[in-house]
């Protein structure tokens, strides 16, 4: 990278960063720096009367106020922030004082990992504190941190916007309370998850990432091409069929934790890869998977909040068991008025159009009400509620319901206005199944490109005998989202996908080459603010002179000034450039 491209802050930085090594130390040590105390342990254990503790800490420093021969500084570490005491005579107990004066004062920064060695004390003001008594560079950072300034109680450079925040979460997370809370209160949501599934007696598993049939779902996949096998494969969509394999090979239960991977859209509750949990245990029916959701989901909610409660936006959430349970087609009809109970699919399409709803002749029945369910009733569901008995044409994966001809045992679950987890009596049948396969098949060829593809291999498992099982899938990110109070799904993934960063247009150095301008110029001209060939063809000779000239002295390049001459010949040929580019366009 050339040192024009930098900013005026990272170019000092890397001149100190210089500097240090001229002077013997290495800014980035290969040693251990061991350890025996963090920030936030200091001050929770710290009393007056005890005997004067020491202790080795290490982390970024944050802010630092110096006062002559003793200074402040203000040490992150992985649990928090606490203050360190710096004197010159404590670190620098010799006659050479170089580690205080230029090391310390002038060539650390904010950002840069230090080691401190010292005892903790209380200052006059109370802050608990460590007396420093040894300092150690750990690591130079290169880059500025954005680090929020208070003036008259209105802060400045604030790191809030949220693409920058999430495109740089590790900046997110240095500077941004909170960040980090969200992210370990996730961690306690999968945790829990695995603690109670794993007491239960069942089995965590791992099924493959890519298949051969992107199944177990309606969903659009990614494809891919498996070079070895040279054939294309998809990223899964689910994990159902091959966890149920696994039942049929005779597990008792069998779980997974793992990303899943959707061809679909994005917005704040849907991420094109999200990790999802997918449980299934033999010899169980939904309404026992209903009660066990339920308790697994307060036990969560404890675990996180140390309550069943939970705010999310302007809603209180409780998940404290039991929750409310209402088939789907008396949800509609309770927000609707219409009952879709023996409607034919014409009848349903024409309620749908009558509504306002984009549907047309590709929709079957099962994919018209789901769509009367995601427009009039899904949202309304704020506290935890199953919705049950969905359509057959809507379940393809289902056992047809024991009591109600049509419909199939499932649910799912909805909370604050989204789903959060989906359940079947699990179909057994393999003839059933088979059909409904097909079934799934003429819907692709009516234009349906989230219909299941058959998958030969599962039905063949299912004919050698699957127990009745019970089983459910449960989206990670938008239960920590609830868990959390988190209100877009970005918040709770480390790095969520982003469109491509924007790119300022730029001539390439070659280009510039081509009109005459070396590449060192070129990354002049670049700084002094002319991107394209064509930014200088209104330019005055001498006033460009003039601009790159001022910018070879202040960063001191040494290079030898084009004449107005050479400059002319610039402009000249940026502006035939660009009469060319204007003629071919």
């Amino acid at each position: 990278m050339n040192v024009l491209e930098l900013s005026e802050q990272e170019i000092v930085r890397r001149q100190s960063l210089q500097e240090l090594r001229d002077m013997g130390i290495e800014p980035y040590p290969a040693a251990e720096f061991p350890t025996n105390a963090f920030s936030e342990d200091i001050k929770n254990d710290f009393k007056d009367e005890d005997e004067k503790r020491e202790v080795v800490i290490a982390g970024r420093m944050m802010s630092r106020r110096v006062m002559g021969k003793a200074s402040f500084v203000e040490l992150q570490d992985s649990k928090g922030r606490i203050q360190v005491y710096i004197t010159r005579d404590d670190i620098c107990p010799e006659e050479d004082k170089t580690l205080y004066n230029t090391v310390f004062k002038r060539l650390l920064d904010i950002g840069d990992f230090i080691g401190v060695k010292g005892f903790v004390f209380r200052t006059q003001t109370g802050e608990i504190s460590v007396h420093a008594q040894s300092l150690t560079l750990l690591s130079k950072s290169l880059k500025p941190l954005p680090i929020v300034k208070y003036k008259d109680g209105v802060a400045y450079d604030k790191f809030e916007d949220p693409e920058l925040r999430f495109r740089q979460r590790y900046v997110d997370l240095i500077v941004n309370d909170g960040v980090k809370d969200t992210f370990l209160q996730r961690a306690t949501v999968v945790r829990t998850i695995r603690r109670v599934l794993d007491e239960a007696g069942y089995t965590e598993v791992e099924t493959p990432t890519l298949q051969a049939i992107a199944g177990g779902a309606s969903a659009r996949p990614f494809i891919t091409h498996f070079n070895a096998l040279n054939i294309d494969m998809y990223m899964r969509i689910a994990t159902e069929l091959y966890l149920k394999r696994l039942i049929v090979g005779g597990f008792e239960g069998v779980y997974e934790i793992g990303k899943n991977f959707r061809n679909e859209g994005m917005d704040r509750n849907h991420n094109p890869e999200f990790t999802c949990m997918e449980l299934y245990v033999q010899y169980k029916d939904y309404n026992w998977m209903m009660s066990f959701t339920e308790k697994l989901l307060e036990t969560v909610c404890i675990a996180v909040n140390g309550s069943t409660e939970r705010k999310v936006g302007d809603n209180v959430i409780s998940f404290k068991t039991p929750y409310r349970r209402l088939p789907i087609l008396d949800a509609i009809k309770e927000k609707t008025g219409f009952d879709c109970n023996g409607k034919s699919e014409e009848e349903i399409r024409a309620f749908c159009l009558e509504k306002g709803l984009e549907v047309d002749e590709t929709f079957g029945k099962g994919k018209l009400i789901d769509e009367l369910f995601g427009e009039f009733c899904e949202g309304t569901f704020i506290q935890p509620t199953f919705i049950t008995d969905y359509p057959v044409e809507m379940s393809p994966l289902t056992k047809m319901h024991r009591s109600k001809p049509g419909l199939t045992e499932r649910f799912e679950l909805m909370v604050n206005g989204k789903e959060l987890a989906n359940a079947y009596s699990e179909l057994n049948d393999p003839l059933d199944q088979e059909e409904r396969f097909k079934e799934q098949m003429r819907l692709a060829d009516k234009g349906d490109d989230e219909a299941m593809i058959i998958d030969q291999d599962f039905l063949r498992a299912l004919q050698y005998g699957m127990p009745p099982t019970s089983g459910i899938g449960i989206g990670i990110d938008r239960l920590v989202m609830l868990m959390t109070g988190q209100t877009t799904i970005q918040e709770v993934l480390f790095f969520p996908q982003m469109k491509p960063e924007k790119k300022i247009p730029q001539s390439s150095i070659k280009e510039w080459g081509e009109i005459g301008v070396s590449g060192e110029w070129a990354y002049v001209l670049r700084k002094a603010g002319f991107n394209l060939i064509s930014d200088i063809r209104d330019e005055k000779a001498q006033g460009l002179q003039q601009k790159i000239g001022d910018i070879n002295k202040k960063y001191k390049l040494g290079y030898e000034k084009p004449s107005v001459n050479d400059i002319q010949a610039w402009i000249d040929a940026a502006a035939n450039v660009a009469v060319v580019t204007e003629e071919a366009e």
